[in-house]
């Protein structure tokens, strides 16, 4: 068995893309903690949980990061929000 343990928080949000933009705005909060790994963060409907939408794109990117735009962007991927 592993040594890491994984923190569920359940948050209530109206829909699903309400659910997956709270979601990005806690997980990019939560990249000043060195123990956060937000990439792998996915959101369910309460009475279905094995039914997972990710949040996040995470593919890998040449610096060995992972990329923090929502799943599906549009472009290439970044660490960074694009306005």
């Amino acid at each position: 068995m592993s040594q890491r343990w994984v923190i569920h928080l359940p948050i209530v949000a109206a829909d699903l893309p309400a659910a997956q933009r709270f979601a990005r705005v806690v997980g990019r909060w939560m990249l000043v903690l060195p123990q956060v790994e937000p990439g792998g963060t996915t959101v369910s409907a309460e009475d279905d949980q094995n039914l997972r939408h990710w949040v996040f794109c995470d593919s890998p990117m040449p610096d060995g990061r992972r990329c923090l735009l929502r799943t599906g962007h549009d472009g290439r991927c970044s660490r960074r929000l694009r306005r």
